[in-house]
């Protein structure tokens, strides 16, 4: 079963907003490749919750993915930053899929110490430049991860 690592700025959605909430809406994705990964996804498969954008960006929990990927409705509308004029509800390229808390862990595992670990060099996370949102995590990446917690 695949693993993955989907980022969010927590002054927008943090994982202790989908702590609170229980489940959640993952939306807004507006990159083919992540959209695509969004629509490969598999209910109770699951994720490291990035804080991104932030002082300290930085894995900062584990949600699991809690519905098949559907279209995303903040494409369609027009008050949404997500808002795609393109999109209609015959044809949305935009996807969502709702998650579901797991664990909030005590402190963020930073970038920095996620960049120094030789079992993640091929994660996209920690490349230059590498600005994908959501991405799948190797089995042996997920464990490499966990292990910092």
């Amino acid at each position: 079963m695949p693993n993955w690592l989907m980022k969010s700025e927590p002054d927008e959605f943090s994982i202790h907003d989908l702590q609170r909430l229980g489940q959640a809406r993952w939306d807004g994705v507006r990159n083919y490749q992540a959209r695509n990964f969004l629509r490969s996804m598999q209910v109770g498969e699951q994720l490291f919750f990035y804080h991104s954008s932030c002082p300290e960006p930085g894995i900062a929990g584990i949600a699991c993915i809690s519905s098949p990927a559907y279209a995303d409705p903040t494409a369609l509308d027009p008050h949404s930053p997500y808002f795609d004029a393109r999109a209609s509800t015959e044809k949305n390229p935009w996807s969502a899929v709702d998650v579901t808390f797991v664990e909030a862990f005590e402190r963020v595992i930073p970038l920095a110490t996620l960049k120094a670990q030789s079992a993640l060099l091929e994660l996209p996370l920690v490349h230059k430049g590498s600005r994908l949102s959501v991405m799948p995590v190797s089995a042996e990446q997920w464990a490499a991860i966990f292990a910092l917690r």
